[in-house]
């Protein structure tokens, strides 16, 4: 297939078209030009299927005139920055959702915009997200779903952006676990800290990716504007489901997350709190000799101990038994 797809592209200049493809009956029939996607998406009981990755607008009007696209949908699927929603034009709809990826310890997002009528489904990919051809693959060796036609291949894409946020939420789970159980050893380094912090920003991101897709899930769930079978309805549960519980770990991580940051500021304070301690404690000891030396440094003439044959070592001997009178009392209270 992908032989005949580059084929196609070579020939039409169509460099944005990962797959294109037509089904009948739950089977692929051939794999099709941009400008036949029309007459055969016309057909009775055929749906055509085509994958597109960052494609140039003169793609997407290609597109759009082959299967009557809105144009303020062609003009939201040619840019990469758009909020995940469902929008409805007349028989027609655009989904856009949030794709995530984790590279190098943060999240990488991306886009799919899907547009989805009769007789057809359009994904449009930009930025980092898993490649769909593991969806197609699945969804041709099950022809009785897939006879279901655009129903099932809408569902089999959502379903498959949901299920690649678990593998994110989960390797953030493992080190937002790992960073707890060294929190309850030892006061977390300033590095660490910043880690705590950044990853609460990156779930934040990915919570805005998510939530807005739970109310396009349950748009689909329900069906009341949307012209989805009702054999297919418990499928859009299920997905709803699984982004539910995405979004409930993500709010749990985080949670755990703002536990953590504040136990170790707290866990930081008590630290600077025990050092203030010792140091006033050895500073209360040095005081001793220092205030002694301070009284014999006044430079008086009548002074009974200078006279005194024993005076230096009693005076040793006194700052010596009060200083350890002080650390004995401070190692009691724990100062020290």
């Amino acid at each position: 297939m992908d032989s005949v797809l580059a084929d196609i592209a070579k020939t039409t200049g169509d460099s944005g078209v990962i797959a294109a493809s037509v089904y009948a009956d739950g089977h692929r029939l051939r794999d099709i030009s941009i400008a036949e996607a029309g007459q055969w998406a016309k057909r009775e009981n055929h749906v055509v299927w085509i994958g597109l990755k960052e494609p140039s607008q003169e793609l997407l009007e290609r597109v759009q005139a082959q299967l009557d696209l809105h144009p303020l949908a062609i003009e939201d699927a040619a840019k990469a920055h758009q909020s995940p929603k469902l929008e409805r034009y007349g028989d027609a709809f655009f989904i856009v959702a949030r794709t995530a990826q984790l590279s190098a310890g943060e999240i990488i997002f991306g886009e799919t915009h899907i547009f989805f009528g009769k007789g057809y489904v359009v994904s449009v990919r930009h930025g980092a997200s898993a490649s769909y051809t593991t969806v197609r693959q699945r969804a041709e060796s099950c022809p009785t779903l897939l006879r279901r036609g655009e129903d099932y291949i809408l569902y089999a894409i959502l379903d498959f952006i949901v299920d690649n946020y678990l593998p994110v939420v989960e390797s953030i789970g493992e080190e937002v676990d790992a960073l707890e159980e060294r929190l309850l050893r030892k006061v977390l380094s300033e590095g660490e800290i910043n880690r705590l912090y950044g990853l609460r920003r990156e779930l934040l991101r990915l919570r805005k990716a998510v939530v807005p897709l739970v109310e396009v899930c349950q748009r689909l769930e329900h069906a009341d504007d949307v012209l989805i079978e009702p054999p297919m309805q418990p499928l859009f549960r299920d997905v709803h489901d699984h982004v539910k519980r995405v979004q409930e770990e993500i709010d749990s991580l985080r949670e755990v997350l703002a536990f953590a940051f504040e136990a170790s500021l707290m866990a930081g304070q008590s630290q600077q709190n025990a050092i203030t301690r010792k140091l006033a404690a050895w500073a209360a000891i040095l005081a001793v000799p220092t205030a002694v030396a301070g009284i014999y440094g006044m430079n008086f003439e009548h002074m009974p101990e200078l006279k005194w044959a024993y005076g230096y070592y009693v005076v040793i001997g006194g700052i010596v038994a009060l200083c350890g009178l002080l650390y004995i009392r401070f190692r009691r209270v724990g100062w020290l």
